[in-house]
């Protein structure tokens, strides 16, 4: 490890106080994994970076070290993802509790080492498999494969509360600390209006301890931009959709602790790593945990469920019925498997798929806010307010359906939920 690489507060990752530029790519990303790994400047080493585009949020590189005499696997093995945060994100991602979920998850065999963090971003080790595509999520194996890693999630890591310590002022050169706004050079004092949005963010649910699902959506809706009547008056509209959606949804039992569960919250095809080995059950991987936090266990699940569409939205993709009733009974068996309850599992496959259903129209409500926020922080070339529309059009179907407001007016079932309600 390089002398100007030094330990931060979380476990032992350490800290580079270092910038990834994306305007000079290769020379600070060069710059960062030579600072990380000193033995990568010998002689025999050659360093290349591999540009990931999955992603519509951060920047993810692959760099690799082609030493003679390596094997690929070999090369795998060694290599290292650098991940540069968007730009603004600090705004609706706690990045100290990223980091924090990242080591939890290794801790817990379930996520690769985090080997640094630097001052936009971290690094760790390559996961070697597939990418998932959104047309792989329906493939039997591969179904089942989610199930079984989500249900390992849910069993096995413990949902953790609390604010997590900031390392080395990360996020509050944004002026966010913990992912919450400051005031003042130091990030200390804040004004009476910040501490009141705070106290509105941590008791969003009440009796559900922040942060979690409800929190982060009422952290985002405090978020939007409300510099016109227009913005303001979209902002009203959605708080009060989150007070009505919290009332209805958060205190119906669930599993977990106090109902909720550590959950992914960003379960698209791109964090679904597939592994496949012959004369070996498909299994897979999940990556990225910036938007990992408790939830109700039906909220990731339905919110996988939701990107089975891609990007596109292609709603004949949501999955039908009976693929929902596949991936939920695999996951029940192995979540009661790993916690060794003796329950029917017949039941509480019956029971889960009742709260998936209820859930289903909540991922776009989720990820039409965010997409608002990306609209007006994002440099990245992607049309975040095109996208907000049509995820939040999800959650406006789901309600007519619900409050039978679509029936009465004698309106066509939107597409989304016809496919939903799909036997087969």
């Amino acid at each position: 490890m390089s002398p100007s690489a030094h330990n931060g507060q979380h476990g032992h990752v350490p800290f580079l106080p270092l910038t990834y530029d994306n305007s000079d790519s290769q020379k600070s990303a060069l710059n960062l994994i030579l600072t990380l790994m000193p033995d990568w400047a010998s002689e025999d080493s050659n360093v290349e970076f591999v540009r990931f585009t999955d992603g519509i949020t951060n920047t993810l590189l692959k760099a690799i070290n082609r030493r003679p005499g390596l094997s690929k696997e070999d090369i795998d093995r060694e290599s290292i993802l650098l991940r540069a945060y968007g730009n603004g994100t600090a705004l609706i991602i706690d990045r100290e509790r990223e980091a924090a979920n990242h080591e939890l998850l290794w801790r817990h065999g379930l996520a690769t080492e985090l080997l640094a963090r630097f001052n936009n971003g971290m690094l760790y080790r390559y996961i070697s498999g597939k990418v998932a595509r959104a047309q792989d999520l329906s493939d039997p194996p591969i179904l089942h494969a989610v199930a079984r890693r989500l249900a390992q999630w849910h069993a096995t890591v413990p949902c953790v509360s609390g604010p997590i310590p900031a390392q080395n002022g990360v996020n509050g050169v944004n002026g966010h600390t913990n992912g919450k706004p400051t005031s003042g050079t130091n990030g200390d004092a804040k004004s009476e209006a910040q501490r009141a949005h705070q106290e509105m963010i941590d008791n969003a649910a009440p009796g559900k301890p922040p942060p979690n699902v409800w929190t982060t959506m009422q952290k985002w809706i405090l978020a939007l931009p409300t510099d016109t009547e227009a913005q303001r008056e979209r902002q009203i509209q959605l708080q009060h959709e989150l007070e009505e959606m919290i009332q209805k949804l958060s205190q119906r039992p669930g599993l977990g602790q106090n109902g909720l569960v550590f959950a992914h919250c960003d379960l698209l095809c791109a964090n679904v790593i597939i592994h496949e080995e012959e004369g070996a059950e498909t299994s897979v991987s999940f990556i990225d945990y910036e938007y990992a936090t408790p939830s109700p266990m039906a909220f990731d699940i339905s919110n996988h469920f939701a990107e089975w569409v891609g990007y596109d939205c292609d709603y004949n993709l949501v999955p039908t019925q009976a693929q929902r009733r596949a991936f939920i009974q695999e996951y029940i068996k192995t979540y009661f498997g790993l916690t060794g309850e003796p329950v029917d599992e017949e039941e509480e496959v019956r029971k889960l798929t009742e709260e998936v259903d209820a859930y289903r129209g909540v991922p776009g409500f989720y990820w039409g806010i965010w997409s608002l926020i990306q609209a007006v922080i994002s440099e990245i070339d992607f049309d975040y307010a095109s996208y907000a529309e049509q995820r939040l059009d999800e959650y406006w179907q789901y309600k007519a359906e619900t409050d039978g407001s679509r029936k009465a007016a004698g309106k066509e079932m939107s597409l989304r939920e016809k496919t939903w309600w799909r036997a087969e």
